[in-house]
């Protein structure tokens, strides 16, 4: 990365001097969430110049917080080249209240983009069993019985 702003600097708690010629890799819970949003947000803005969701990120002092992302390739034959990004701290209304793994923060990131199990599924390249057990144990750590109280304690709105 170039160049932040003061607001993004402050969002993750860095300074600018720390984070320029560096990767984002640091603000993100883990190396795994870093390639796998980066892959499909490749293939979005090769397709259509644009990226957007809402995930989870990590704050320089460990803390996780939902952010919303979204990002404007200038040539979209090589997105990344050349990006204008903009994040967003939505953890005001969307707060991280449980402890989540990898997956699990994945399949809660896709589940608030409103994709089907199926969907997520392919996003993830894993089995839609796999992607329900996942489901299963959001549930059970949110203590909620559908997955419509899942999202909603998701968003923040139960």
């Amino acid at each position: 990365m170039q160049s932040y702003n003061h607001a993004f600097c402050r969002m993750f708690g860095h300074s600018r001097e720390t984070l320029v010629g560096e990767s984002l890799e640091c603000l993100y819970p883990s190396r795994d969430e870093f390639q796998h949003i980066g892959e499909r947000a490749q293939v979005a803005m090769r397709n259509s110049g644009y990226y957007s969701d809402e995930r989870i990120m990590r704050r320089t002092d460990g803390s996780l917080f939902w952010c919303h992302v979204s990002g404007r390739a200038i040539d979209r034959h090589d997105p990344f080249a050349v990006a204008i990004w903009s994040f967003e701290d939505i953890s005001l209304a969307r707060r991280v209240t449980k402890d989540l793994t990898l997956r699990e923060r994945e399949v809660a990131q896709f589940l608030v983009a409103g994709k089907s199990i199926k969907q997520i599924a392919r996003d993830l390249n894993i089995s839609f069993r796999t992607v329900e057990a996942h489901r299963a144990r959001l549930m059970r750590k949110y203590g909620v019985g559908t997955t419509s109280e899942l999202i909603a304690h998701l968003i923040g709105r139960h």
